[in-house]
C-alpha cells in the first residue's frame, strides 16, 4: 500500500508553470505553499533557503516571510501553536544521484527525524521526501518480479540507497 502511494506520488510531483502574460518578479506563480508556523517563520525561511540552490527570501518581517526555494516560491506565517505539521503534506525532491540524497538527508534531518522509505521530518516537523526519480521507474517496472523486488528493498530503506535499490532491481 505505501508503495502505491509512492508510486501515485511520484507521478503527481511534476511541475507545470503555465502563465499568461509577463510574469511578475515576487509571485512567479499562480499557486504557493503556505506554512504555518509557531513563530519560527524566519527562522524556517533562512535554514530552507540555506539548503536548496537557487534560493532566496524575498520578504520577511515579524508576522511572515516569503521565500523561494529552486524556483518554488513559498510563504510561511508566524502564528500560534494551534495547527502542526503532518506527514499528510510533504514535500518532494527529486534527488538524482546518491550524493544529492546524501546532501539533502543530511540537512534536512538534522535537528528532526529520519522516516521511512525516504522520508524524514525537519526540525521544524515539515515532511520531505527525497527520492530518486528512477525509484518510480523501478516499482513501475512491467515485470512485477522486479517491481516487488525493488518494493521490499524500500521498505527496508531510511535513507534511499540507489545502488541497494538498483541490485534488487537486476537481481535475477
Amino acid at each position: 500500500m505505501v508503495v502505491a502511494v509512492l508510486v501515485s506520488g511520484c507521478a503527481s510531483h511534476h511541475h507545470h508553470n503555465h502563465q499568461a502574460g509577463a510574469k511578475i518578479e515576487t509571485h512567479p506563480q499562480k499557486i504557493a505553499p503556505f506554512l504555518w508556523f509557531d513563530g519560527k517563520a524566519q527562522e524556517a525561511a533562512t535554514f530552507y533557503t540555506s539548503v536548496f540552490k537557487n534560493s532566496r527570501i524575498i520578504t520577511s518581517n515579524p508576522m511572515s516571510a516569503t521565500f523561494v526555494l529552486d524556483g518554488v516560491e513559498f510563504m510561511a506565517l508566524n502564528a500560534g501553536p494551534q495547527f502542526k505539521f503532518t506527514p499528510a503534506i510533504s514535500f518532494f525532491v527529486k534527488s538524482d544521484t546518491q550524493a544529492e540524497i546524501d546532501y539533502y538527508w543530511e540537512k534536512l534531518c538534522a535537528g528532526g527525524e529520519p522516516g521511512q522509505c525516504g522520508w524524514l521530518k525537519d526540525k521544524f516537523g515539515v515532511s520531505w521526501q527525497i527520492v530518486p526519480p528512477v525509484l518510480g521507474q523501478m516499482l513501475s517496472d512491467k515485470d512485477p518480479a522486479k517491481a516487488k523486488r525493488v518494493a521490499d528493498a524500500l521498505m527496508q530503506m531510511s535513507k534511499l540507497d540507489i545502488q541497494k535499490l538498483q541490485q534488487a532491481y537486476d537481481q535475477k
